[in-house]
């Protein structure tokens, strides 16, 4: 199941040459992944506050295919990716729709941890309600 998070650039996100600046996929990829879990019955707040549970990302990497400029109306595709007991892959993809133009690729990978940042494993629920539909 693929969760599609739209979102038009903000002036304040594009640098002196026009474009997006490379540090705001980030932050898309952030938005598109809690609509993905809010999509499938949860927030990332509830997680910590009730599970004490929380997914800190551990590798993440953003392939740059074609600039993305103000104004523009981008949508972020965000899929699960690999779901283990303790680490759980996203995969996003941010595409422009009105020139069929993909725009970037990325991944995050999040390990679970307790408040005190030991590695732990998925609390149930929210691995049941991850994979639910996939």
């Amino acid at each position: 199941m693929i969760t599609e998070t739209k979102l038009r650039v903000r002036y304040a996100e594009t640098d002196k040459m026009g474009i997006v600046h490379h540090s705001n996929y980030y932050v898309w990829f952030e938005l598109g992944r809690s609509d993905l879990c809010r999509e499938r019955g949860f927030s990332y707040l509830e997680m910590e506050d009730v599970e004490k549970a929380r997914l800190v990302v551990a590798e993440s990497q953003c392939r740059y295919k074609s600039p993305a400029f103000y104004e523009d109306e981008l949508i972020v595709r965000t899929a699960l990716g690999d779901l283990r007991s303790r680490s759980v892959l996203f995969s996003y993809e941010v595409y422009r729709p009105s020139t069929d133009t993909m725009i970037a690729t990325g991944e995050t990978k999040h390990i679970v941890t307790d408040p005190g940042g030991r590695i732990r494993t998925m609390p149930r629920k929210y691995r049941s309600l991850l994979t639910e539909n996939e």
